[in-house]
């Protein structure tokens, strides 16, 4: 692995990217109290009519809706109503291949000898690239990403550190452009074609992400979930272990698994990013079922 520590990186070029960060951190730093618009507006230095109009365009939900899936009691109201076990999704048609597909993934496991090596022999790329929940640091194999974490709370250099630390016999050059085109169409949340993705993992972490890859967008599922579903209900702890080293956030979405309290509990990226890709989808999910039920009564 080379010594190299990650530049700060350049966001000059992601306005839109850059402002609905904003606007996610303001809303969180309020702590559940509501932000009028105006106020959010002038904070951002943009017209209320323009910001509504941007933020509504990426989220799908006005700012107004949107604070009320960051209060603290949404991830115990989603526990409540849209929890799902692996068995439902896949009565519901939602089995880990319908949830790939979903997500335009193209799934390739290395094999656990390759797992044993450590990454060595292998060539990994690296680049920093913006998204609406802060600095994400990207990784990839010539075959696909391998590595999705995001730094808007552990910092640029942590979490290059935390990825390339998975496969420390590797070889690391930063190369943001040779995979940019995936690492942003994973940031957006997928998009024409397969995204391929190569995941370097133990046999039972392998078996965990891809059981939380039949969890849908907007719902959650608890470790014991999880568990049952691998057909090992004692395995709760080694399931949030597996969890907890995810090495594609967003991808595999790590961020759907909560406490059986109702908790959020932990998250590798920290807990306002999962917060934050936790409201988002259950916005993007609302405004879907409203498209849905006018395109109907259309």
């Amino acid at each position: 692995m080379t010594d190299q520590t990650p530049p700060s990186p350049d966001l000059s070029g992601s306005y839109h990217y850059r402002l609905i960060a904003r606007a996610m951190a303001e809303i969180d730093a309020a702590g559940g109290a509501r932000l009028p618009l105006d106020d959010l507006a002038a904070r951002l230095g943009m017209s209320t009519a323009h910001f509504q109009r941007l933020f509504s365009q990426w989220v799908g939900v006005s700012p107004k809706r949107y604070q009320q899936y960051l209060a603290l009691g949404h991830a115990r109201q989603l526990l409540a109503e849209r929890a799902t076990l692996a068995e439902a999704a896949e009565g519901a048609g939602l089995s880990t291949a319908s949830r790939l597909h979903d997500l335009f993934l193209r799934w390739e496991a290395m094999t656990p000898g390759a797992h044993a090596r450590r990454g060595a022999g292998l060539d990994i790329s690296w680049g920093v690239f913006d998204s609406p929940f802060g600095p994400a640091v990207a990784m990839a194999t010539e075959r696909g990403l391998c590595g999705l974490g995001f730094a808007a709370e552990t910092g640029v250099k942590h979490a290059f550190d935390d990825l390339a630390a998975r496969w420390p016999a590797a070889r690391y050059s930063e190369n943001s452009e040779a995979l940019r085109g995936w690492a942003e169409t994973a940031l957006a949340g997928g998009g024409g074609g397969k995204l391929p993705v190569q995941v370097i993992g133990a046999p039972f972490q392998i078996k965990v992400w891809e059981a939380l890859l039949a969890i849908p967008p907007g719902h959650v599922a608890t470790y014991s979930h999880i568990a049952a579903a691998l057909g090992n209900p004692r395995a709760v702890r080694a399931v949030g272990s597996a969890v907890g080293r995810n090495p594609l956030a967003l991808l595999i979405p790590c961020h759907r698994v909560i406490a059986r309290s109702g908790a959020l509990a932990g998250y590798h990226w920290g807990l306002k990013v999962k917060r934050a890709l936790l409201a988002h989808e259950s916005a993007r999910l609302e405004a879907h079922a409203g498209a849905s039920a006018a395109a109907g009564a259309g």
